[in-house]
């Protein structure tokens, strides 16, 4: 295959990887970590979500052959440690744990929050690393979640490249564990119904996600611009080819521009809850500058909404953006026309310094 480009990636490692015999190692983790360095010295930026905190406590708790949902999250309290710890040892930067349920990902509050979060490690040159709030889960721990998480987060983090590490070297047109003339689909450009049953059934016996998920997983990122890779992660060579900006595994190419994408998703799917009305100079800022909208260019506000929720920007009657604002609409009052750095003074808090990131904005 030929040219990789991409400028901020996640990439996805499974237990299998992370913990082989159910014990942390780095034995595959360290050619994907040198990816990483090198590819932090390019100026890009990298996001890992990582599985592997359930099979790193596995040996620390005392179970039955199949453990129970208890079990199971005294294995992840423990082995979340271990996990990230082994992670750390590989880097001379700061590594930073987010741990997440899908309920975080659905609430369109805590979504913002974990957006916010992303985009200033990533400002300040930490390494995220994301993983499935195992210790919390509410029902039992179920197959493929942290293929999914990984689409999810390169979606809030607007990525522009999904990279899933399996131990198999992609897509097969059949399984390649049980018939040796199975062929590597080096590219996919459509997801039919086809492509979901060369998929299978599940993948190794240690994590919980097998090709099944990794198509969906792909599925939801082709369709919002994001292309998404499936490598063999237990394969140094893949990494240096990568870092070579060549591609090997299965391109997964995307249907939708990501930027397209993402103001599709501003300005049709989401319903506004109010308005901010703003003055001539925010309006050059937004529409000649691309800047953000900074409390300073507010005038007014209108309507009952919450941090997270969707707004009309309004200059002159006339409405000129949709964004997601970063504060309540009662803050957003207290604060209108004043400078940035008076807002912690003014709320007794701040979550940023513009009210609407232009990452968040999509002009109309």
């Amino acid at each position: 295959m030929a040219g990789f480009v991409w400028k901020r990636a996640v990439i996805k490692v499974g237990s299998s990887l992370i913990a082989p015999d159910n014990q942390c190692s780095t034995l595959y983790l360290s050619a994907i970590a040198k990816f990483i360095c090198s590819s932090r010295q390019q100026g890009k930026e990298v996001i890992l979500v990582s599985s592997g905190s359930v099979a790193a406590g596995r040996s620390k708790i005392a179970h039955k052959h199949r453990p129970s949902i208890a079990e199971k999250q005294a294995m992840a309290a423990i082995g979340q440690t271990h996990m990230m710890a082994n992670w750390a040892s590989l880097f001379d930067f700061d590594c930073a744990q987010i741990l997440l349920t899908a309920d975080d990902l659905h609430n369109r509050t805590r979504y913002v929050n974990i957006k916010n979060t992303l985009r200033e490690l990533l400002k300040n040159k930490a390494l995220p690393i994301v993983n499935e709030n195992d210790t919390v889960a509410t029902a039992e721990l179920k197959v493929g979640d942290n293929d999914n998480l990984a689409a999810y987060t390169a979606l809030v983090a607007q990525a522009d490249t999904l990279i899933i590490c399996s131990d198999i070297d992609g897509l097969f047109d059949a399984d390649p564990r049980t018939n040796p003339q199975a062929k590597l689909i080096s590219e996919v450009r459509e997801i039919t119904p086809q492509i979901h049953q060369l998929a299978g059934g599940a993948g190794s016996a240690v994590g919980t996600g097998g090709m099944q998920t990794k198509i969906q997983a792909a599925e939801k990122c082709v369709k919002s611009g994001i292309q998404t890779l499936i490598v063999n992660g237990r394969d140094a060579k893949v990494f240096d080819s990568l870092a070579a900006g060549q591609l090997t595994g299965t391109l997964f190419v995307p249907t939708e521009n990501r930027e397209r994408a993402r103001d599709a998703w501003l300005k049709h799917s989401l319903k506004t809850k109010g308005s901010i009305i703003i003055d001539e100079g925010a309006k050059r800022a937004l529409l000649e500058k691309g800047a953000s909208l900074l409390p300073s260019g507010i005038t007014a506000v209108a309507g009952n909404f919450v941090a997270g929720e969707a707004v009309n920007i309004e200059c002159n009657q006339t409405v000129i953006a949709k964004g997601l604002v970063l504060y309540n609409a009662s803050d957003l009052v207290s604060i209108k026309g004043l400078k940035s750095n008076l807002i912690e003074a003014t709320l007794g808090y701040s979550v940023g310094e513009a009210a609407v990131h232009r990452d968040d904005l999509v002009l109309l």
